[in-house]
C-alpha cells in the first residue's frame, strides 16, 4: 500500500514537471550540481586520501600540505567538471546553445585545472630536488619554469580550442604566421633560457656564491638562480635583481675560487716617506740585533757585504764605493719573517714583501701574502692586526709613514716661524 502511494507521488510529481518544462529543467539542474558536488567531496575526502596515505612513505611526503593544496585539491576539481560536462546533456529542455556553452566551459576547465595541478607538481618536484646536499651545484629552477610555460602555452591554445568549439590543430595551423610575434614576445625567455643552460653546464654560478657585477652595483651572495633573473643580496642586504643572460653578456667576478681555496689575499702598500730612508750606523745595527726575527738576516747580510767589501780592495776604504745595509731593507726582511711566523698567515701560498716605484706619495712597500681563512670579517681583523704592528714598529727601523701636513702642521710650521723671527729680531 505505501509503495503504491510513493509511486503514485513520484509519478504526479513528474506529470507536474512534464506540464512545467522550465521547472522540470531547473530541478534537473538543480539535481546535477548536487551530484558534481557529491562527486567532488567523494574524491577530495575518500579516494585521494588513500593516495596522500601512500605518498607518506616517499620523499615528497615531507610537503603533503603542499601536495594537497596544489595538486590533490586542483585535480580533484576535474570530477564536477566532468559530470557537468557529461549530465548537461541529460537534462531536459536545455537548448542546445546552452548545452554546447556548459560543455566547451567545463572543458577549458578541465584543462586550466590539469595544467595547475602539473604545475604544481613540478614545484613539488623543484622542491623534493633541494633538499639534496648538492643541489645547489645544479640548480633546476629554471628548467622548471621552462616546463611550466610550455604547459601553460598548451594548455591556451586547448582552453581557446574548446571555448570557440574548434579543433586545436586548426588553431596549430595558424601558428606559423604568428612564428615572428611569438619570437618577439619570449624573446627574454629564450635568451634567458639559453643562458641558464649555459650557466649550469659550464658550472659559471651556483647558488651561495660571491659574485661582483660592478655594471650592477652587485656585490654578494648569489641566493636564488631562476630561468629570467638571479637574485643576489649585497652586503649591505639590499637584493639585486639581474637578467640571467648578464651572467654570459657582462664581465663578472666570481669569489668561489678564494673561498675554495682556503685562503684570502692580502695586498696593501705603506707608504713610506723616503727621507727616512739611509744606511743604518753600528749602533742602529747593534740595536737591530735585539730583533730575534732579524738575527739570522743579520749575520747573512754582514757576511754577503763584508766579502763584496774586501774585493774593492784600496775602493773600499771609501764609504761611498762600499755596500751597507740600510734601514728599509732590514725593515723588509723583518716584515718577510714576521709574516713567516704569523699564525693567520697562509705559508703555503704567495708571501712576498716589495718595493713599488716611488710616488709623490711616498715609497710603497707592499705586502702580498693570503689569510689562513676566507670568512671576511676574520679577514679583516687578521690584516688590521698585521698594519697595527707594522706602523707601529716602524720607528724602531728609523722610518716614517709619509702623509700630506694637515691643518695642525700647518699651524706647528705657522707658530715655528714666527718664533724664529721673533728671537731674530
Amino acid at each position: 500500500m505505501m509503495h503504491d502511494d510513493l509511486q503514485e507521488t513520484v509519478d504526479s510529481v513528474q506529470q507536474w514537471l512534464v506540464e512545467r518544462p522550465d521547472m522540470d529543467m531547473l530541478v534537473h539542474l538543480v539535481l546535477l550540481l548536487l551530484g558534481a558536488w557529491l562527486a567532488n567531496f567523494i574524491v577530495k575526502k575518500v579516494l585521494l586520501r588513500g593516495l596522500l596515505s601512500l605518498l607518506d612513505y616517499t620523499p615528497a611526503g615531507k610537503d603533503r600540505q603542499a601536495i594537497e593544496r596544489n595538486i590533490v585539491a586542483r585535480l580533484a576539481n576535474v570530477v564536477p567538471a566532468f559530470v557537468l560536462a557529461f549530465g548537461i546533456k541529460t537534462v531536459p529542455n536545455v537548448g542546445e546553445t546552452l548545452a554546447t556553452v556548459v560543455v566547451n566551459v567545463s572543458f577549458a576547465f578541465m584543462v586550466i585545472t590539469v595544467a595547475r595541478a602539473l604545475s604544481g607538481f613540478l614545484t613539488i618536484v623543484n622542491t623534493v630536488y633541494d633538499r639534496k646536499p648538492d643541489a645547489h651545484l645544479r640548480p633546476i629552477k629554471g628548467y622548471i619554469q621552462v616546463a611550466k610555460i610550455v604547459i601553460y602555452t598548451v594548455a591556451t591554445i586547448l582552453m581557446v580550442a574548446a571555448l570557440i568549439d574548434k579543433s586545436p590543430v586548426i588553431l596549430l595551423s595558424g601558428l606559423g604566421a604568428m612564428a615572428a610575434v611569438l619570437l618577439l614576445v619570449f624573446q627574454d625567455t629564450i635568451l634567458s633560457l639559453v643562458a641558464s643552460v649555459q650557466i649550469t653546464s659550464n658550472d659559471i654560478i651556483r647558488v651561495g656564491d660571491w659574485v661582483e657585477m660592478p655594471n650592477l652595483n652587485a656585490d654578494g651572495d648569489v641566493i636564488d638562480i631562476a630561468l629570467h633573473q638571479v637574485k643576489v643580496q649585497n652586503w649591505d642586504k639590499t637584493i639585486t635583481f639581474i637578467p640571467t643572460r648578464r651572467f654570459i653578456n657582462d664581465p663578472f667576478k666570481n669569489w668561489r675560487g678564494m673561498q675554495e681555496s682556503g685562503g684570502r689575499r692580502i695586498k696593501r702598500s705603506l707608504l713610506l716617506d723616503q727621507q727616512s730612508l739611509h744606511f743604518m750606523s753600528d749602533d742602529e745595527l747593534q740595536a737591530m740585533k735585539r730583533f730575534r726575527l732579524l738575527k739570522d738576516y743579520l749575520a747573512e747580510k754582514q757576511k754577503e757585504i763584508d766579502e763584496w767589501n774586501q774585493e774593492l780592495r784600496e775602493a773600499g776604504k771609501e764609504p761611498v764605493n762600499t755596500r751597507r745595509i740600510t734601514n728599509i731593507g732590514t725593515f723588509r726582511a723583518y716584515v718577510k719573517e714576521y709574516l713567516k711566523h704569523h699564525a693567520s698567515v697562509h705559508q703555503n701560498m704567495t708571501l712576498m714583501v716589495r718595493q713599488l716605484n716611488p710616488t709623490a706619495d711616498g715609497l710603497p712597500l707592499e705586502i702580498y701574502c693570503f689569510t689562513n681563512t676566507t670568512a671576511w670579517t676574520e679577514y679583516e681583523a687578521i690584516q688590521s692586526d698585521i698594519f697595527d704592528h707594522l706602523l707601529s714598529i716602524l720607528p724602531e727601523f728609523g722610518l716614517r709613514v709619509f702623509q700630506h701636513p694637515s691643518g695642525i702642521d700647518m699651524r706647528e710650521m705657522t707658530r715655528n716661524l714666527h718664533e724664529t723671527g721673533t728671537k731674530d729680531s
